[in-house]
């Protein structure tokens, strides 16, 4: 779904159409380089900071440009450290990014590791059975702007409470593409913030610090698979055989595992790097012992490594988590094979953590307050 913003995000435009904007405007080549390094390295927040322009190309900007597109809505900070960002848009539209901690031994919490997980469209497509995300189905892509204008704000953010220390211009270590919606449904948009955040004149993000996950698009898999800058691929896996990952995830009838596991393993040979299968665990639906084999072979054969994710409950949902007992004993089955594997403890319960509740608790609250 196409949106028009009424004035483009400055945060979308590379080194090089933002200089051939200027130079159509007669402005010299070196401003261009100038106005970004006021956005990413030295976090300007109105046009007014950017000193070294002159007052007229300002104003320019300043009519031509959208400068931040996102706006902060709500922060909400957990007890175990997870904190979630619900952000506005120009259309009013919600989107969420969350912050990721891992405190590290012997060092305080700001200066734990960040892991921040971005959104790449408001609402989802994919119809998955258990997820918050797609509840109201899709509204519409984030265009590149959108999507880089989350990890500004999380700079903002974290640059307030903690001073910059590194040399690095990240205020974070680590960026998951697994927020809301399917990020290789919106692929240009996803690629063209991504090798903004990567650039020198951007962000300067190393790109093998950056995983996009997926439910399974296969021929953007493959296309991704083509691309130069080596991001991380994670698979929403979530079901170790067609017949359990059609019950709970529509997109497996377009590309069943038959054509989605040949996909990941090319793309894990073109990249020589160890690719992350996602597998939330659900209650009777895929907890079982045969499950646990079948994720384990298939694990083995992409040499990849698996995280199994208790299930976040979720209002309105009849889903539950499996006991601590069974979560336990599916993850020994695959550590039993030597299998790479994670069970996550939950995180962020308190403050609506499953992707898309915040957005889709806030937009009944504005219909009955009309706000």
């Amino acid at each position: 779904m196409k949106y028009t913003p009424a004035k483009p995000p400055l945060t979308g435009e590379t080194l090089d159409s933002l200089a051939a904007t200027l130079e159509a405007r007669q402005e010299p080549a070196f401003r261009a380089r100038q106005i970004l390094e006021w956005v990413y390295k030295k976090r300007a927040r109105s046009w007014d900071e950017m000193t070294n322009l002159p007052i007229a190309l300002r104003q320019w900007l300043a009519e031509t440009f959208d400068l931040m597109p996102a706006s902060l809505v709500i922060d909400r900070q957990s007890s175990d450290v997870t904190d979630k960002l619900l952000l506005e848009l120009r259309d009013r539209s919600l989107i969420e990014t969350v912050i990721i901690r891992a405190p590290q031994e012997g060092v305080g919490l700001e200066h734990s590791r960040k892991t921040i997980c971005i959104s790449t469209q408001v609402g989802c497509a994919m119809g998955c059975v258990f997820c918050a995300s797609g509840l109201a189905g899709l509204k519409r892509d984030l265009n590149a702007g959108e999507i880089v204008a989350q990890l500004l704000q999380i700079c903002y953010r974290e640059d307030e409470r903690t001073p910059r220390a590194r040399s690095e211009l990240a205020s974070f270590d680590n960026i998951v593409v697994m927020g809301m919606g399917e990020p290789l449904a919106n692929y240009d948009h996803l690629l063209r913030a991504l090798t903004i955040l990567n650039a020198p004149w951007g962000l300067g993000f190393g790109a093998r610090r950056v995983t996009i996950s997926t439910s399974g698009l296969v021929p953007r898999i493959l296309q991704l698979a083509g691309e130069d800058l080596g991001f991380r691929l994670a698979v929403s896996l979530h079901g170790a055989t067609d017949e359990v990952r059609e019950k709970i995830m529509p997109v497996n009838r377009a590309y069943p595992l038959a054509q989605l596991l040949p996909a990941v393993k090319t793309f894990a040979q073109r990249h020589g790097r160890m690719v992350t299968l996602e597998f939330i665990l659900i209650e009777d639906v895929n907890d079982s012992i045969d499950q646990a084999e079948k994720l384990r072979d298939i694990a083995r054969d992409l040499h990849a490594h698996v995280n199994l994710i208790p299930y976040n409950t979720v209002a309105g949902l009849p889903w539950k988590r499996p006991s601590l007992t069974r979560q336990e004993r599916f993850a020994g089955i695959l550590r039993a094979s030597r299998v790479s594997v994670t069970l996550r403890r939950e995180k962020g319960h308190e403050i609506d953590a499953a992707c898309g509740q915040l957005r889709l608790k806030t937009e009944k609250d504005r219909e009955l307050t009309g706000a």
